[in-house]
């Protein structure tokens, strides 16, 4: 039985694709599930997505939008996709893995051990003997959304754009995806609250 899918937008990634990483992880995690979201990328992404699919059946699934709607509505599609599948936890991971695949069971055990808990955000944070590649320009202007976000919402978010996120999967998260996300781009600001 799948009990947490993550959903992995896609748009021009078949190059950067770390197809290596994502084959090692599932292999090992017999309980779970990627759904790649080919966001209607012009390169050969979806080929490279299939063929995993092939490789992978029971762990990856692909969905192909004809158009490129940005990460925010690809996101969303996979989403409402993904509760359909009847997971315990779902959630979305972005494609670069800024975040190890081996966070997953990490953030899965949080909310296993925590039911009152309905999110689990990752947080890009500089530790020792990492090595994170950001440019100045992105890193600053994700500190001042960050903030801006905090004292907007009155909740301490250090980093609200990291692209890992598990949710239980309850109807208070499905109620958040059903309607498209104003911004194409910074959406999962929305999903903090």
């Amino acid at each position: 039985m799948i009990s947490v899918v993550i959903v992995v937008p896609c748009f021009n990634e078949a190059q950067r694709l770390s197809l290596d990483d994502f084959h090692a992880f599932a292999q090992r995690w017999p309980y779970g599930r990627f759904l790649f979201v080919d966001d209607g990328s012009s390169d050969n992404t979806f080929e490279v997505l299939s063929a995993l699919q092939e490789r992978l059946p029971a762990q990856v699934e692909v969905l192909k939008l004809s158009r490129n709607v940005g990460k925010a509505e690809a996101v969303r599609k996979g989403m409402l996709q993904s509760f359909q599948s009847g997971a315990q936890y779902v959630g979305f991971w972005d494609a670069d893995l800024a975040t190890p695949l081996d966070a997953i069971p990490l953030f899965e055990r949080v909310l296993r051990d925590r039911p009152a808990i309905e999110i689990v955000l990752g947080v890009r944070i500089t530790l020792l003997g990492r090595d994170i590649q950001r440019s100045p320009m992105r890193h600053y202007l994700g500190r001042i959304l960050a903030t801006l976000v905090a004292l907007i919402l009155e909740r301490e978010v250090y980093d609200s754009q990291c692209g890992a996120k598990l949710f239980r999967s309850r109807e208070s998260v499905r109620a958040v995806f059903q309607n498209a996300f104003l911004s194409r781009w910074i959406f999962d600001v929305a999903v903090t609250v």
